[in-house]
């Protein structure tokens, strides 16, 4: 399941946008194609720009998504009108047509991820190993260590503890965490979080569950010196 943001100024659901994606299990923010959204860009591993309505302005839209620093891949979506118009200048990943079906949607988005990432670990062969303290977490193997001892994690809390760990010292609240790991469109309560929490803790083991501090109150975050 992978993290999307959806970049249109048709706001509303995505279904009215590329209908497919709406039936497939991803986390989908919507945020208004505009410069603005630029600066803060929510962490994301793909973006989704739509172009159906205005070429000239989404292809300079995308050029200065390019020049932003913003590594996730760009897949453009346009009509088969549009399509003549795309070209490299745009400086995309991929193109997809609005009515594209679920198995075509998920494919493109696989595909441009796999790239992604074999970019990224041609660059830096490393770049997929997230090091924090006695934490190791490779994510191309979705493995994590600590201290050279493998954890038996579920997806899930290897997708938390992961993401903790990411970000150090940093406090998330539960609603947060729920957002982040189980998406925008999940309707279960924050308990969710609480639960997968202690179990995460129970596989680190009584030396080292201190791992994921507790903040009163507020929610949880990794405390590298526990």
């Amino acid at each position: 399941m992978a993290r999307i943001l959806l970049l249109t100024n048709t706001m509303g659901a995505s279904a009215e946008v590329l209908p497919a994606l709406a039936l497939l299990q991803h986390q989908v923010k919507i945020l208004p194609a505009e410069v603005s959204v630029l600066v803060d860009v929510p962490e994301v591993d793909c973006l989704l720009v739509d172009a159906r309505r205005d070429l000239p302005n989404a292809k300079s839209f995308t050029k200065l998504i390019s020049t932003t620093g913003v590594s996730s891949p760009i897949i453009v979506i346009t009509t088969e009108g549009g399509l003549s118009a795309v070209n490299a200048d745009w400086g995309i990943d991929d193109v997809i047509l609005d009515t594209a079906g679920p198995a075509e949607v998920e494919a493109r988005i696989r595909i441009a991820l796999g790239n992604s990432a074999a970019e990224l670990l041609a660059a830096n062969p490393n770049a997929q190993e997230i090091r924090s303290g006695d934490v190791v977490i490779d994510e191309r193997t979705y493995t994590a260590k600590l201290k050279g001892r493998v954890l038996d994690l579920t997806f899930k809390e290897f997708e938390l503890l992961k993401y903790l760990a990411q970000h150090p010292g940093r406090v998330f609240t539960r609603s947060q965490l729920l957002q982040e790991i189980w998406g925008y469109d999940y309707f279960g309560g924050t308990r969710t979080v609480d639960v997968h929490i202690r179990r995460l803790r129970s596989k680190l083991g009584p030396e080292f569950e201190a791992i994921i501090g507790t903040v009163r109150n507020v929610g949880y975050r990794f405390t590298v010196d526990a």
